[in-house]
């Protein structure tokens, strides 16, 4: 029998009990739309943290007292660690050869005025003057400060997006005052929007030279400490190991001693978010199949219904001149074109929760996931109706005849 015989005597077989061939198709369904919409949304959310979320230069390298921390453990180990200063930030500038560039950043919840307008949890934060090129910073209308501003804890500061929105809406802000927890500062800059990071505004900030941070805002907060070696990402390790040296020996610390602070690169970020997301899409995934073994036992007992309604069938079959492996083929497209069709209900389902989703997650869509889905489902069919359709193959004409 030709294939596209065969294609619509299946399809006329499934179309005789629809609702038979829906209840048999939810299984599938829910199986695909759950890995469509989560590979969807773990694929958006990757791409999001790497874009938004870590947003670091794979040639920057941060000091910091409590680095990455994952466990309470860590936390209350780290909390005991001496602050990084900017005396030590100093001392790095000045031994460390391979460094390029050395800079630092404090960062503290503080309230801002202007006029009778306050905003009560603005982040402040304070920078060296070399942050702004080195982390390539969007200013929009304005400027940055300079070395001299810096040297000198001159009273400028430059504003985000939100600050500006909310302190500034029908003026320009440069060269106004606001007031920094009560401290008079010069807006000098604004930066360009930068929208929200899962939920929270990454622009409502403001940064300030980092000497005049230490003096007005936060004299006993620890600082970050940023390196950027000289010969790009092929020197960071060098680079690091050469801080590390620094740090450990401003500490005194002994060669067989842990470092008593922490670091963060690009890297370390990328691969925690992936030991995150890895742990998430595995127990997804763990769900879907169980929906889709589920599917397949329930297309297999359909497939088996279906050999026994149809055994007559069966044994008129081959005296008209069909082959065994017709009769199987038959029954396997039957099962693979009903799982097939589960398959693409629930990729368009999986799409739909992708598309909601997006409104809190990023999400992305993509042909590949698309076909996967298809894929899986249309091979769970196979599997399912492999034995049913052997069954139906091995039938003696005579005897399925005689069936009532």
């Amino acid at each position: 029998m030709k294939s596209a015989e065969l294609l619509r005597v299946s399809a006329a077989a499934l179309t005789r009990h629809k609702m038979r061939a829906f209840l048999t198709l939810l299984g599938v369904i829910i199986g695909v739309a759950t890995v469509v919409g989560v590979v969807s949304v773990i694929s958006g959310l990757n791409a999001y943290v790497n874009d938004k979320v870590i947003g670091l230069n794979p040639d920057i390298v941060i000091f910091t007292k409590y680095g990455i921390i994952t466990s309470r453990e860590e936390w209350l180990i780290a909390r005991k660690r001496r602050d990084i200063t900017l005396t030590d930030m100093q001392v790095i500038r000045r031994e460390c050869h391979v460094c390029q560039e050395v800079g630092g950043r404090g960062q503290r919840t503080r309230p801002v005025k202007y006029g009778d307008k306050k905003l009560s949890d603005v982040e402040i934060q304070g920078h060296t003057a070399n942050m702004g090129e080195a982390m390539s910073f969007d200013i929009a209308t304005g400027r940055y400060f300079t070395s001299a501003e810096y040297d000198h804890a001159a009273s400028v500061a430059v504003i985000g997006w939100d600050v500006q929105d909310q302190l500034f809406p029908h003026v320009d802000p440069v060269g106004r005052v606001i007031k920094v927890d009560g401290y008079p500062v010069k807006v000098i800059g604004t930066l360009a929007k930068q929208g929200n990071v899962m939920g929270q505004s990454q622009d409502n900030v403001v940064y300030m030279p980092l000497t005049l941070f230490k003096k007005h805002i936060a004299p006993s907060e620890d600082i970050g400490v940023f390196i950027k070696p000289r010969g790009g990402v092929a020197m960071v390790g060098r680079a690091t190991d050469e801080v590390r040296s620094i740090l450990r020996s401003l500490r005194k610390t002994k060669f067989d001693k842990d470092d008593p602070f922490g670091l963060v690169t690009a890297e370390m970020l990328q691969d925690l978010w992936k030991n995150i997301s890895a742990g998430a899409f595995l127990l997804m995934i763990l769900i879907s199949g169980i929906s889709l073994v589920v599917g397949a036992i329930v297309i297999a007992n359909i497939m088996f219904v279906s050999v026994v309604e149809r055994t007559k069938e069966i044994g008129v079959r081959p005296a008209l001149g069909a082959r065994r492996r017709d009769i199987r083929r038959q029954f396997l497209l039957e099962a693979a074109l009903l799982s097939a069709v589960g398959g693409v209900i629930g990729v368009l389902l999986g799409a739909l929760i992708a598309m909601a989703v997006r409104q809190v997650f990023p999400a992305q869509v993509k042909l590949s996931f698309v076909l996967i889905g298809i894929g899986v489902a249309t091979v769970t069919g196979l599997l399912a109706g492999w034995i049913p359709s052997s069954q139906a193959s091995k039938l003696a004409p005579v005897e399925a005849l005689r069936y009532e």
